[in-house]
């Protein structure tokens, strides 16, 4: 099994993700189970209680569906609204993404999830934990299925704190200027730079910075200033931008 997943992004920058080892991947496993039956057994109670009310007919049907669609809802909704999370991985501090590195789709949560019944064939997961050890990037049916890789949260220690820009107005946006015939292209570029900069290495940092976003901070005449780091007004200028034009 490979170590870590090495991808080229579309800046033409080499990135890295480790990818989670099973140790790992057990343990937030067997959180996110104890959370379900916890959930289950609420259920259990609400039923009981229901059953000597008027309505005692529907407690049994509504908890057997209960039972059985919480256990791949609960993965489905996370891993869809949470960024390939749930609270076992949060936990943990792994993730699952899609193999080329993005964010997973709502897609590739469906499809991963419900074939956690093939991974658990012919029982204790023996399908699934037979996959991972036997693909190269440890991967389940369901990962192989979807798409997806699970790896572990980048721990990235920056001097600096990378300002929001997906709303509101920048602090810094009176240092950009105009941004006068900026294109959606140059725009787009900056986003992925602003969006991958905190989960790259120093020296990626250093090389994206200068072949994103000094050339287009040249070319748009952005001021330099020595007191504030790149991202800052990178930042600033993918928010002007957005908000100018309906981006954001």
């Amino acid at each position: 099994m490979e170590q870590e997943l090495v991808l080229l992004s579309p800046e033409k920058t080499i990135l890295t993700y480790r990818l989670a080892g099973l140790g790992a991947r057990v343990f937030a496993h067997v959180i996110d189970v104890l959370i379900i039956l916890v959930a289950e057994y609420v259920a259990v109670v609400t039923a009981g209680i229901l059953s000597v009310t008027s309505i005692a007919f529907l407690a049994i049907p509504l908890w057997a569906i209960f039972a059985v669609s919480f256990i791949f809802l609960y993965f489905i909704l996370l891993e869809s609204f949470w960024n390939g999370q749930t609270i076992g991985k949060k936990a943990v501090g792994i993730r699952a993404r899609m193999a080329d590195g993005t964010a997973i789709t709502s897609l590739a949560a469906i499809g991963r999830n419900l074939l956690r019944v093939a991974d658990f064939l012919p029982g204790m997961y023996f399908v699934g934990l037979l996959a991972m050890f036997t693909t190269p990037r440890s991967q389940r049916l369901g990962d192989l299925v979807a798409n997806t890789v699970v790896t572990y949260e980048r721990r990235a220690l920056p001097v600096f704190t990378p300002a929001p820009h997906s709303a509101g107005i920048h602090p810094l946006e009176y240092m950009v200027g105009e941004l006068r015939g900026m294109t959606l292209d140059e725009y787009n570029a900056l986003r992925r730079y602003c969006d991958r900069f905190p989960e790259l290495a120093s020296t990626a940092q250093v090389r994206l910075t200068a072949d994103v976003w000094l050339p287009i901070a040249e070319k748009r005449k952005v001021p330099m200033a020595p007191n504030i780091h790149p991202i800052y007004l990178a930042e600033a200028v993918v928010m002007k931008y957005g908000r100018e034009h309906g981006l954001l």
